[in-house]
């Protein structure tokens, strides 16, 4: 059975992929073509797949997905967990083959996949694009070379600039992967890699705050006592500030956090994991938006506008930011309005203009 089958822990999350964005049906080739170990790197115990992957298997994978999809048309095939593009080119041609039938049929509209930043060039984008794929993630990590260089990357920051060029040259829509907490990372350094990631005008972002994993150089680390991961609360809060940094600038930010999973809990050591850790930092930044929406507000009652579908985020984990909000008094001063046509993640205020940008981690 493949282990993203329809009735599989890992399909659950179809009630969210079904949503308006297209469906991506994700096929996991973990560590494949990977020419380095990563500090941090387990990745039989992230993704849980540990049987290599065969055509039949690819096949099998997008049929029970389709299967549940109800027709749906936006679909794409990913290839997931190894670095695709360092993978010998006939290795490449056979799993993209493998979904050949999908694509000329109409179930597919086209591929993506992830790869590491120093395996790519025009010709490898040429062949992929050749192939029906449309999107390629780069696991830049970071774009700060001493930190590249503690982590065992094996590549440095120029490399996604100039893989990061040629996608864009090959009009392929390009992801960036970045991890949060890496050893020898600072907010400074965190701020830099914001700046170089918008400089490159990705489509979209992924943000991952680092865990310890068994079996990983970074568990051998932590144990040593070298390395001590970010509290869940400052992962919140960087990731918060890195997603409207983004945001503000036109980037989707599509991830904040690691798809949860028995494998990946089984295996984790330490780190600032949290199952809905995406909607911890949705809520700090409506939290925010709400703060300043009610600084700049002249009436005692102000009237805000959430999409209904932001309800629990705008709430807070166990109502956490509405006991903000009375602890500073605010509460009482709010009407809240669902509006199904107000954006998601924001808040509005009637006959208000959007809250300016502030460029800082916390707000006390």
């Amino acid at each position: 059975m493949s282990r993203t089958a329809p009735d599989s822990s890992a399909a659950s999350n179809f009630s969210n992929v079904f949503g308006p964005r297209p469906l991506i049906i994700p096929i996991f080739i973990p560590h494949e073509g990977c020419p380095h170990r990563c500090l941090f790197c387990n990745q039989h115990r992230i993704s849980g797949w540990i049987r290599p992957v065969t055509p039949e298997t690819v096949q099998a994978e997008i049929a029970a997905w389709l299967e549940r999809a109800d027709g749906r048309r936006e679909t794409q095939a990913a290839f997931y967990g190894g670095s695709f593009t360092a993978l010998p080119r006939s290795r490449q041609e056979e799993l993209l083959l493998a979904a050949s039938p999908f694509l000329e049929s109409g179930q597919l509209r086209s591929l993506r996949l992830s790869t590491r930043p120093d395996c790519m060039d025009a010709e490898q984008a040429a062949f992929l694009k050749d192939r029906r794929v449309a999107t390629v993630e780069l696991g830049a990590q970071s774009m700060n070379d001493a930190v590249l260089a503690v982590a065992r990357r094996g590549h440095n920051a120029a490399a996604t600039e100039q893989s990061a060029a040629v996608l864009r040259q090959a009009e392929l829509e390009t992801g960036i992967q970045l991890l949060i907490g890496l050893p020898g990372d600072s907010r400074a350094s965190l701020r830099r890699t914001v700046d170089r990631v918008i400089a490159l005008r990705p489509d979209f972002v992924r943000l991952y705050p680092l865990l310890v994993v068994q079996n990983s150089g970074l568990a051998d680390l932590h144990a040593q006592g070298r390395y001590t991961p970010l509290s869940l609360a400052k992962a919140v809060i960087l990731t918060a500030f890195m997603k409207e940094r983004f945001e503000r600038t036109g980037i989707r930010v599509i991830r904040t956090g690691l798809q949860a999973g028995e494998e990946l809990e089984a295996s984790l050591l330490a780190g600032p994991w949290h199952p809905a850790f995406g909607e911890l930092v949705s809520s700090r930044l409506l939290l925010r938006q709400t703060r300043r929406l009610l600084a700049q507000a002249k009436t005692d009652t102000v009237r805000l506008r959430i999409n209904p579908r932001d309800q629990s985020a705008f709430r807070g984990l166990k109502s956490a930011n509405i006991e903000r909000l009375r602890q500073l008094g605010l509460w009482q001063r709010i009407v809240l309005l669902n509006d199904p046509e107000q954006e998601r993640g924001s808040v509005a205020c009637e006959s208000s203009s959007p809250p300016p940008a502030i460029d800082t981690y916390a707000e006390s």
